[in-house]
Parts: C-alpha cells; structure tokens; sequence
C-alpha cells in the first residue's frame, strides 16, 4: 500500500468516525441517519476507488515520497496527541461544556494537516486542515456563546464530512 493511499484511508476512516459520533441530536433523526449512510458510502468509495489507483500504479511508485512517515511525521503526531489529550484534560479542569472536546479535537487536527502540508510539500492537505481548524475554532467559539448542543454537528459532523470529502478527491485524482 503507498503512503498516498494509507494517508488516504486513514483521513477517510476518522471522517466515517466523525460523522458517526457526532451526527445525533439535535438534528433530525432522519438527517443523521442519511449523514452516517452517505459517510460509510463514501468510505467504501475511497476504499474501492484508493486500492484500484494503487493496483494500477503499482504501489513502488517513484513519487511515493520515502519519509512520509518518519521521523517528522511522528513528531507532529506526538505534539497533536499531547494536544489533544493535555487539552481535554485542561477544558476539563476549566469546566467547559463535554461538547467542547469535539471542537478541541477538530481544532488541533486541522492545524495537524497544515503543518503536515509543509513536512510533506503536498499544498493540497491543508486546505482540509484549514476547514477543520475553523470548524474547531467555530466550535470553541460556540462553547463560550452558550451554543454547545450544535458543536458535535458544527465541529464534529462537519469536520467528517471535510475529511472524508479531500479523502475522496485525492482518492479520485490519484
């Protein structure tokens, strides 16, 4: 498998994991069943559409960049994990509201992918990074305005959607 194609899976599986979560209440039950069908339609999509580009590829492709995963990757992995953990710990030291961890979490993946974009001169993954950085921050912004029962869709559902969408297109424009 080449590292385009797992970074692909791996974008694609946390959306599908997004949009499950945090598609409940308070929207209607009927629009968060069809968000959680389409987010697992559109997994299968990059899934099916991912392994025949690589198939067809072959998967020792010399623009497969060798270090995608090495030790600056790890690093940034390290510091979005410390993030997020240190984070939630924090937010909750500080009382804030249990849907604002979403907003968290969306917020330091998105500046994840920004910052992978530099590490890996691939432009094009951040901008769901940006999406997502500004879905956590909405969310986060939410949270201090008293709207926290619409954070998991707004930062959560939507930060999904954002994932599994540039999953597709890179899948697709491989």
């Amino acid at each position: 498998m080449s590292p385009q194609l797992l970074g692909l899976l791996v974008g694609a599986s946390f959306g599908t994991a997004f949009v499950l979560a945090n598609s409940g209440e308070p929207l209607p039950g009927a629009a968060g069943i069809a968000m959680r069908v389409l987010a697992v339609l559109c997994l299968i999509a990059v899934l099916l559409i991912g392994f025949r580009g690589d198939r067809r590829e072959g998967t020792g492709r010399g623009d497969a960049r060798p270090g995608w995963f090495g030790p600056r990757f790890g690093l940034v992995v390290l510091v979005e994990f410390a993030l997020i953990f240190g984070g939630i710990a924090g937010l909750r030291a500080l009382d804030a509201p249990q849907e604002i961890n979403v907003a968290w979490i969306a917020l330091i993946v998105g500046l994840h992918f920004v910052v992978l974009a530099r590490v890996w001169k691939r432009g094009a993954i951040a901008v769901p990074g940006v999406v997502l950085t500004g879905l956590g921050a909405a969310g986060m912004i939410m949270a201090a305005v008293s709207s926290a029962e619409w954070i998991p869709f707004v930062s959560g559902a939507l930060s999904g959607i954002t994932l599994l969408a540039g999953s597709l297109y890179g899948a697709v424009r491989r």
